[in-house]
């Protein structure tokens, strides 16, 4: 499998990036920065795609979602 194929993430995971990434670019961020960050903040948080095998379970770790909004700016982190 070539690098870069998203072919071994799951549909939640692919639906997790866009999002993510849509937010960046909302951010001023380049598209294709964006993109890579996205990326990068679902491996983090998910621990990459789909592995076979049983027993290969992990808990996601959301703590990149959570400090999203405050780093976006002053008014973004307020609730």
């Amino acid at each position: 499998m070539p690098r870069g194929d998203k072919g071994k993430y799951t549909d939640k995971q692919k639906r997790q990036a866009e999002h993510i990434e849509e937010g960046y670019e909302k951010r001023g961020v380049s598209e294709s920065e964006a993109e890579r960050r996205a990326w990068a903040t679902v491996n983090k948080e998910s621990g990459g795609g789909k592995k076979s095998g049983s027993g290969r379970g992990k808990k996601s770790n959301k703590s990149s979602s959570k400090k999203g909004g405050k780093k976006g700016g002053k008014k973004a982190g307020r609730k």
